[in-house]
């Protein structure tokens, strides 16, 4: 498994060969409090870096995920659909959003890694 990648809209991706599984951070879903909807991207869908692929609402808010990449979307967690609950007990694990075959593997270089994501959330 590589190295997870994160965005400063508080996404993570993690690549296993050319396809890449998002999600939201621990930190966006403790932010959200619980998650009571979740609506996700077709299969097919073809996304690019910036785009609004999924929305999650809690109880508090709702907010969009975007696409930390481009690439077209291959599965969407159907988990989700009847417990969005899990993004909230497992938010960089099962909670995972969706998975995309990745355009340009090279745009994950602009990510921040684990230890540059923990300093930006210690300066919000």
């Amino acid at each position: 498994m590589s190295a997870v990648r994160f965005t400063e809209d508080h996404e993570w991706i993690r690549t296993e060969g050319d396809v890449a599984t998002v999600g939201i951070t621990d930190y966006a879903q403790q932010q959200l409090g619980d998650v009571v909807y979740v609506e996700l991207p077709q299969p097919g869908r073809a996304l690019a870096r910036g785009d609004e692929a999924a929305v999650v609402e809690s109880v508090k808010a709702a907010a969009e995920v975007y696409a930390p990449v481009d690439g077209e979307v291959v599965e969407a967690n159907g988990a989700l659909e009847g417990d969005p609950g899990l993004v909230n007990r497992a938010a960089q694990a099962e909670g995972w959003f969706f998975r995309v075959k990745l355009a340009s593997p090279a745009q994950l270089d602009a990510l921040m890694d684990e230890a540059g994501y923990a300093k930006f959330v210690e300066g919000l």
